[in-house]
């Protein structure tokens, strides 16, 4: 691309920014930042498990923060009793993906594949939670991007016990990419669903 039409991309971009209402802005930050707390923390409990580093319950400790923090923007749009239903479910999400990995790291096939089951039902019941409470949210679309989501996520884990750094690495910008484009979806949900609270 030439500077020329570099610079009218460019001039395009900011001219389409500003047609965004800036509390949409702010929302699709502040969920990007959670989502990319969500895949951060996670990489991080995996590497804590597969290593046994002594620093393993408090790297799992701050990943369950992240499905408290989602839980206040949640709470926003919804009231804390839906918000705290949700939180619950992350978690959920989030404590079996730690059991998954360390029933690998300990080889015991049988308590991993029950783990995996139980991932994947949780999936279905956050999308069926979220599609329950906005129906912007469809929940087979949503449901699809939660199981890339714990594909991917196992993938990582998988290729870090078994010491594949490459594969682990470029496994987690994908996770990552995915969690970026989850988070954009629940924020274009909570727009249309809410239009009058994001008007400039």
């Amino acid at each position: 691309m030439d500077m020329k039409a570099g610079n009218v991309a460019m001039q395009a971009t900011r001219e389409a920014a500003m047609t965004v209402p800036k509390l949409q802005v702010e929302l699709e930050k502040y969920m990007r930042a959670l989502w990319d707390d969500h895949v951060f923390w996670t990489r991080m409990a995996i590497i804590s498990i597969a290593a046994g580093s002594p620093d393993t319950d408090q790297t799992v400790a701050r990943l369950l923060r992240n499905p408290v923090d989602l839980e206040k923007v949640f709470a926003v749009y919804y009231g804390d009793q839906t918000a705290a239903a949700v939180r619950e479910l992350l978690k959920d999400h989030l404590t079996i993906a730690a059991e998954l990995v360390m029933a690998a790291k300990l080889g015991d096939s049988k308590k991993a594949t029950g783990a995996e089951t139980r991932w994947y039902a949780n999936a279905d019941e956050i999308a069926s939670a979220l599609h329950s409470i906005n129906p912007n949210w469809e929940k087979e679309p949503l449901a699809e991007m939660l199981y890339e989501h714990l594909k991917m996520t196992k993938d990582e884990a998988v290729a870090r016990l078994d010491a594949v750094w490459g594969a682990d690495i470029q496994i987690f910008d994908k996770v990552r990419g995915q969690a970026q484009m989850m988070a954009d979806s629940l924020t274009e949900g909570i727009v249309m669903q809410f239009p009058d609270r994001f008007e400039a």
